[in-house]
């Protein structure tokens, strides 16, 4: 498997997005309410279960956000048909239709198949408290996948134990994806209907957080302090709803993890050949033809055409997003919005890795050939002899994993993190440096490690982590309780943890999370200075 497949396929996909092949509803009438929680969303009343490790966490799964869009394909979400008797809320609504996912084994312990379908706009809920009066912060988690695949359905985002732990509201959710979600249609019809075709999966997220906006006081929260957070792909749609005026006021606070590569969506130039492209593959003579299609044969038909994997993203469509999100500069609808944002150390050991074991025993000979594909027009043999100079303990592989997380994660993070700390609201960086056993340890701290920590999950997570051990429950408990803290009031800080300062440019503070978590000034400085000289501006998803 070359990287570049491994990329559109295990990196962007099975990542953090599990689904089966069956299709699945959530409304299903409850059953026997009795002192199960019950929830009166604006459509109708929903019944959950109780849960976390003393019962008190109300959970509600497979809340109906907005209606099915079966029959609206390539349309923004309309609002559901009311309903007067208690649905039963106990499980995970239909993923939204995605190319599948391969299996990949350190995410067995976060696999919920629950089936895929178009009818799949719904979220879920973990809270305390339940119209009581009480103001807890709100975070609400952005799945990762790209903007490709994945759900919020995955058991790694379960939010039992960080709504106990913190007291807060945890919502997950569905939006829609790949071609469903980001096909820029406007540019081969004039149907007015399908002119936001090309942002409809994050207009389906603000929707989502104005029915936390206005469901807020029922699930115990506080609409004014509503914290959005994601990791990959989902740190990626934080960034850009960052720049979405739609979005504004809807949230208060931002998380990046592992995520920052949508610092600029597509425009129509590049949006338009590749819907046209998907339209001539799926044999589609308009668009018409195309939204009315089997959904079997249009994922089909997606998995052929060009526009498929990691390809998708945003739409600079100049309705929802009128400006790139952070190019040349952060956009000043989030001007006020306090930003947290970092990676894992060695995010591409299992990207670059996992489904290619040979890259963990290169040769400095197959070192150059095996960077190219990161490295674009910079000069291979200045970045190995920079990066020997900077890191002389580092081996071939070293170099080629550390080099492959700075193009697509780290220089991206450090582009945000500048180009956000020039605005009025403060900027936290982190660093995940805490590495795993599994796999023998070669993947050290690969991508979506810090999910497990950050959601307190770690029982749920040992196919990555390892054991459940107090070294695993020591950073969730790190990482999980900064996490709160920021969604809580802006700032990071805890007993925990060393005086974390804002992030700028003269002292590049950087929070590095492991056993002993310490506060480094710009770490890895002369590696950053190089390869941020070297190398183009990191890669989209």
């Amino acid at each position: 498997m070359t990287i570049r497949k491994l990329w559109a396929g295990l990196a962007t996909a099975a990542a953090l997005g599990l689904s089966a092949c069956a299709t699945t509803g959530a409304d299903a009438p409850a059953a026997q309410a009795g002192g199960a929680p019950l929830l009166r969303t604006s459509y109708g009343p929903v019944v959950g279960s109780r849960e976390g490790a003393s019962g008190t966490v109300n959970v509600f799964r497979g809340v109906r956000y907005a209606a099915s869009t079966e029959g609206r394909r390539f349309q923004r979400a309309a609002d559901p048909q009311p309903w007067s008797q208690p649905l039963e809320a106990t499980r995970s609504g239909s993923e939204c239709p995605q190319i599948p996912s391969p299996d990949v084994p350190v995410f067995a312990s976060w696999a919920n198949a629950v089936g895929t379908s178009e009818d799949c706009l719904f979220l879920n809920v973990w809270t305390r408290g339940l119209g009581d009066g009480k103001k807890r912060p709100i975070m609400v988690w952005l799945h990762g996948g790209g903007y490709v695949t994945g759900s919020g359905s995955s058991n790694g985002y379960d939010g039992s134990r960080l709504a106990e732990r913190g007291d807060v509201v945890v919502v997950t959710l569905n939006h829609r994806l790949n071609a469903l979600g980001y096909s820029y249609l406007a540019g081969l019809t004039d149907d007015p209907k399908y002119a936001d075709s090309g942002n409809l999966g994050s207009l389906d997220i603000v929707r989502a957080l104005e029915w936390v906006r206005d469901h807020a006081d029922a699930i115990g929260g506080d609409p004014d302090n509503v914290t959005i957070f994601g990791e990959s792909g989902g740190a990626a749609k934080v960034s850009t709803l960052m720049a979405m005026e739609g979005a504004r006021g809807l949230f208060q606070r931002a998380i990046a993890q592992s995520g920052s590569m949508s610092l600029s969506g597509f425009t129509p130039r590049v949006g338009t050949p590749l819907a046209k492209d998907l339209m001539t593959t799926a044999g589609a003579s308009s668009v018409e033809e195309l939204a009315a299609m089997p959904i079997e044969d249009f994922i089909a038909a997606m998995m052929k055409s060009r526009s498929r994997g990691a390809f998708y993203r945003p739409v600079v469509d100049g309705r929802s997003l009128t400006r790139q999100p952070y190019a040349p500069d952060a956009n000043p609808v989030s001007a006020d919005i306090p930003l947290l944002v970092g990676t894992n150390n060695n995010e591409m050991r299992l990207q670059g890795g996992l489904g290619s074991p040979e890259n963990f025993a290169l040769s400095w000979e197959q070192l150059p050939a095996k960077l190219k594909a990161f490295t674009g027009d910079a000069d291979v043999d200045e970045v190995i002899t920079g990066m020997r100079a900077a890191h002389p303990d580092y081996d071939p592989s070293d170099v080629f994993f550390q080099v492959a997380t700075f193009r697509n994660y780290r220089g991206t993070a450090l582009l945000q993190a500048e180009r956000k700390s020039a605005q009025s609201a403060p900027v936290y960086m982190y660093r995940l440096d805490w590495k795993t056993p599994v796999e023998g340890g070669r993947l050290e701290t690969p991508h979506a490690l810090d999910i497990a920590f950050v959601f307190d999950n770690v029982a749920r997570s040992t196919s990555y982590t390892g054991p459940d051990t107090a070294e695993t429950q020591r950073m969730a408990d790190l990482m999980a309780d900064a996490w709160i803290a920021f969604a809580r009031t802006g700032n990071p800080n805890t007993p925990a943890l060393p005086q974390w300062p804002t992030y700028d440019m003269q002292t590049r503070a950087t929070m590095i999370f492991d056993l002993d978590p310490q506060v480094v000034q710009d770490p890895d400085g002369e590696e950053r200075e190089l390869l941020q000289r070297l190398l183009p501006e990191g890669r989209g998803l």
